[in-house]
C-alpha cells in the first residue's frame, strides 16, 4: 500500500520549549570554601548532593560560560541554607563587560526562579549581601533560554557505508540513552539524574497528547527523545493484538493519522531526536500467524512501516525515522520493504555482541541503534534447580551493561548508540531484574551505566555488594516453616548496612509484587525466613541498603512444598472419582486419579461450575486422623469434608467458607471407607483443582 492511499491528519505546530543551557558547562567563582565546593558543583545537575560555597565575605560571584551567545529567559538558583539576601543576575558577551538582567534585594533562600530578558554567553550571580554569617552556597545555578544543547535544528544520518554518524545541527551525536520509565509528572524530579549519569537521550514507546510535558522537561535538561509509536502486536513473543496487515485498512489508516498528527505537533520541539515506528512486531507476528501467511504478514507489516516513514518524512524532513524489533531476522524484511527508514533499531540483551556479526553477514546498507539492552533476560538464562530462570547477580547485571555498551561502541561507523534498559523505579519482580532504580535505590548497574557514559564514577558513594547468596533447603522448604538464607555483603565505602528480606510469588501465584518476609538475622550473614503458606517456586531477595540511596539486591529461588504429615497417606493410589474433570486445557487431561498419585506436578481439575465433588475409596473402613489438601491456584472458598461407610450415605465432619487456596490441613477423628470433598463455592473464575488429596491415618 502506498502512503498516498492512507488518510493523514495533522495538528497545529507546537511551540518550542526553553532549554537548560548551563548544566555541565564551565563554571568559575570568586572563591570557594574548600576543594569539595567548586563552582562546577553548581552546574552538575545534582540538586542535593553537591554544591558551590564561597568564602565568608562580601561580595562574591559565580559565573557560567554557556559556550555561545544565547537568548536568555530564566535563571533558577537553588540555595543551600547559606543564601544571598541581595544579589544581581548579570550577562556578558565576553566575560568582562556585564549588564544587569535583574536585581534581588530581599532574598529569603530556598529556590529563586527569576524571569529575565536579554542575551549573552556568560551569566553570573553577583552576591552583595549575605543572609547568614557563612558565605554564599548554591546547590544549583541554572540558566535557561533558547540556545541549549537540545535547541531544535536538524538531525541527520550522514556518511557512507560503514562510516555513518548521527549529527545534530551538523555536530556528531552518539546516542547515550536510557529507556524511560517514570511518569510524565515525575520527569522534573528524575531528568536531572538522567543528565548526571551522562545520558543525552531517552526513549519512549508511545507518543500522544500527554508527551509534551516530558519533552519540555527533557529539553530543559539538554536531553533529546526518541519518540516511539506503538503498533500491534508490539512487545514480541506473548504480546497480543493481532492485526491483519494485508486487509485491515481501517487500522492502518487510523494509526497513520494518529502518528502523523503527533509528528506534526512535536516536529519542531527541541527535544525531538527521531521517530521510532513499532516495537518488536515482526517477531511478535509469530503469535498471530504461521507458515506462508506469517511471511505475507511480515512483508505487509514492514511495508506499512515504510508507508509511515514516508508520511513522517513528508511532514518532518529534519528528523530520522527508525523501527525497532527484537530479532535481527527482522532486518531482511525492512531491507526489502522499508527503504524509507533512515536506520534500523534493535532490542538485544544477552546476545548484544551478536548483532554486529548478524549485520555484517546480512550485507545491510543502513546503520542501527540499540533501543533496549542490558543484562540477560529471563528468556536467555538457564533454569536453576527449581526449574525457573536463574537471575543474574547484581555484579553480573552491572557487567552486562558494560559489555553491551562496549559492543555498541565497538561497531564503529555502524552502531550509532543505544538506549539502555531501564531507567525505571518499579519495585517488583521485573523491576528488580532490570531497573536501575527499583524503589528509588541506585544499583551497581546504575553506576555501570554512569561510568560507560561519563568515563568515571570517582567520588560516588556506591552500593553494597552481595556475593555468595544461598538458600537452604532450596527445593524443599515446608509451607509456613523456616528456611535459611546466607549472603556475603560488603560496602565499598564502609557505610553501615540495613537489610530487608523480600518474597515474590511471580512463579507460584503470578503476583509480581514484592512482599516483606517474616525473618530474623542469626549472624554471620545468615537469616532465618518463614516460608509462604502457598506451595510453589518463590523468589527470595536479600536487599542491603547503605543509607545513601544505594542498594544491593540479590535473588534466589526457593521451592515451597506441603509440610510433612505424620502417618500414612491412605489415599495414595486408591480409586478416585469426581463429578467432572477437564479433558484438555493447559496441562490437562486432569483426571481425579491425579489428585491421589503422590505427585505435586499433576492435578485434578473440575469443570468451571458449582457444585463439584471428588472422592476416594480407601478400600475398607479405616481410622482417619488428618487430611491435607494441596490446592492449585483454582481453589475452593467453601467446601465440606464428608465420610461414608457405603459410598451412599454421607456424614459431614468438617466445613469452611473461608478457604484461601493455601495448604489446607484438616484434623478429623473418624473411621470410614470413603472420603469426599463436597465443593460449593469456587475461589476463582475457574473450576476446582487439587494437586494432592491426602488422607492420613
Amino acid at each position: 500500500m502506498s502512503a498516498s492511499s492512507l488518510a493523514v491528519v495533522t495538528a497545529p505546530r507546537a511551540e518550542a520549549a526553553e532549554a537548560l543551557l548551563s548544566q555541565g558547562k564551565t563554571a568559575t567563582a570568586s572563591s570557594r570554601e574548600s576543594a569539595d565546593h567548586a563552582a562546577s558543583a553548581a552546574v552538575d545537575g545534582d540538586l542535593t548532593g553537591t554544591r558551590w560555597a564561597s568564602q565568608w565575605s562580601d561580595p562574591q560571584w559565580i559565573q557560567v560560560d554557556l559556550g555561545k551567545r544565547a537568548d536568555l529567559s530564566r535563571v533558577v538558583l537553588v540555595w543551600e541554607a547559606a543564601h544571598g539576601r541581595a544579589y544581581l543576575i548579570q550577562a556578558s558577551d565576553d566575560g568582562t563587560d556585564w549588564r544587569t538582567l535583574t536585581t534581588v534585594a530581599d532574598g529569603d533562600g530556598g529556590t529563586d526562579d527569576l524571569a529575565v530578558s536579554g542575551a549573552g554567553r556568560y551569566v553570573r550571580m553577583l552576591g552583595t549581601d549575605r543572609a547568614t554569617g557563612y558565605g554564599y552556597s548554591l546547590w544549583e545555578f541554572q540558566v535557561y533560554g533558547d540556545g541549549g544543547a537540545a535547541a531544535g535544528g536538524t538531525v541527520e544520518v550522514t556518511g557512507a557505508q560503514r562510516d555513518w554518524q548521527l549529527t545534530v545541527d551538523g555536530q556528531p551525536y552518539t546516542v547515550k540513552g536510557l529507556t524511560w520509565g517514570p511518569s510524565v509528572a515525575d520527569a522534573p524530579r528524575h531528568m536531572p539524574d538522567v543528565r548526571s549519569m551522562g545520558a543525552n537521550t531517552i526513549r519512549t514507546w508511545g507518543t500522544d497528547g500527554s508527551t509534551k510535558p516530558l519533552l519540555d522537561t527533557a529539553a530543559q535538561h539538554g536531553i533529546r527523545v526518541i519518540n516511539g509509536f506503538w503498533l500491534q502486536p508490539g512487545g514480541g513473543p506473548g504480546s497480543g493484538g493481532c492485526v491483519n496487515y494485508l486487509t485491515d485498512t481501517a487500522y492502518k489508516n487510523d494509526m497513520l493519522a494518529e502518528f502523523t498528527r503527533w509528528v506534526d505537533a512535536y516536529k519542531d520541539h527541541p527535544a525531538t531526536l527521531m521517530w521510532n515506528v513499532g516495537n518488536e512486531s515482526v517477531l511478535g507476528l509469530q503469535n498471530c500467524y504461521g507458515g506462508e501467511e506469517l511471511e505475507r504478514q511480515r512483508d505487509a507489516y514492514t511495508s506499512f512501516v515504510n508507508d509511515v516513514a514516508g508520511a513522517i518524512h513528508a511532514i518532518d524532513p529534519d528528523h530520522p525515522v527508525t523501527s525497532t524489533d527484537a530479532w535481527t531476522g527482522a532486518w531482511p524484511y525492512y531491507q526489502r520493504n522499508a527503504p524509507d527508514l533512515d536506520l534500523y533499531s534493535m532490542n538485544a540483551y544477552g546476545d548484544i555482541c551478536g548483532v554486529r556479526e548478524d549485520w555484517e553477514k546480512g550485507g545491510y546498507t543502513k546503520p542501527y541503534i540499540i533501543t533496549e539492552t542490558g543484562p540477560a533476560g529471563e528468556w536467555e538464562v538457564p533454569d536453576d534447580a527449581n526449574g525457573v530462570p536463574d537471575e543474574p547477580t547484581d555484579v553480573q547485571k552491572a557487567e552486562g551493561y558494560t559489555e553491551a555498551w562496549n559492543c555498541v561502541t565497538g561497531h564503529r561507523g555502524v552502531a550509532l548508540g543505544a538506549t539502555l534498559f531501564h531507567y525505571g523505579t518499579e519495585y517488583d519482580f521485573g523491576g528488580v531484574w532490570f531497573n536501575l532504580l527499583p524503589g528509588g535505590h541506585r544499583r551497581l548497574s546504575y553506576y555501570a551505566v554512569k561510568e560507560a557514559y561519563t568515563g568515571s564514577t570517582a567520588g560516588d558513594n556506591t552500593p553494597p555488594v552481595i556475593t555468595g547468596m544461598s538458600v537452604s533447603p532450596a527445593s524443599s522448604a515446608p509451607a509456613g516453616g523456616g528456611f535459611t538464607v546466607r549472603a556475603d555483603v560488603r560496602d565499598p565505602d564502609g557505610d553501615p548496612i540495613t537489610y530487608r528480606i523480600l518474597l515474590s510469588g511471580n512463579y507460584a501465584t503470578g503476583d509480581k509484587g514484592l512482599v516483606e518476609a517474616e525473618w530474623h538475622a542469626t549472624g554471620g550473614g545468615a537469616f532465618t525466613v518463614t516460608a509462604p503458606e502457598r506451595p510453589g517456586v518463590w523468589k527470595v531477595y536479600v536487599q542491603a541498603e547503605d543509607g545513601r540511596g544505594n542498594a544491593g539486591i540479590e535473588a534466589r529461588s526457593v521451592k515451597v512444598v506441603p509440610p510433612p504429615v505424620e502417618g500414612t497417606n491412605l489415599a495414595l493410589g486408591k480409586p478416585t472419582t469426581a463429578s467432572s474433570h477437564q479433558a484438555e486445557y493447559g496441562d490437562c487431561p486432569c483426571t481425579p486419579a491425579k489428585a491421589t498419585d503422590g505427585r505435586a506436578d499433576t492435578r485434578w481439575a473440575s469443570q468451571w461450575s458449582d457444585p463439584q465433588w471428588i472422592r476416594v475409596d480407601l478400600g475398607a473402613r479405616t481410622t482417619i486422623r488428618r487430611l491435607q489438601l494441596y490446592w492449585d491456584p483454582a481453589y475452593a472458598r467453601a467446601y465440606e469434608v464428608q465420610v461414608s461407610d457405603d459410598g451412599t450415605t454421607w456424614r459431614r465432619v468438617y466445613s469452611t467458607t473461608a478457604g484461601n487456596g493455601d495448604i489446607d490441613t484438616v484434623d478429623v477423628s473418624e473411621t470410614a471407607r470413603h472420603v469426599r470433598l463436597h465443593l460449593t463455592a469456587r475461589g476463582t473464575g475457574w473450576g476446582y483443582s487439587l494437586h494432592e488429596f491426602g488422607v492420613y491415618g
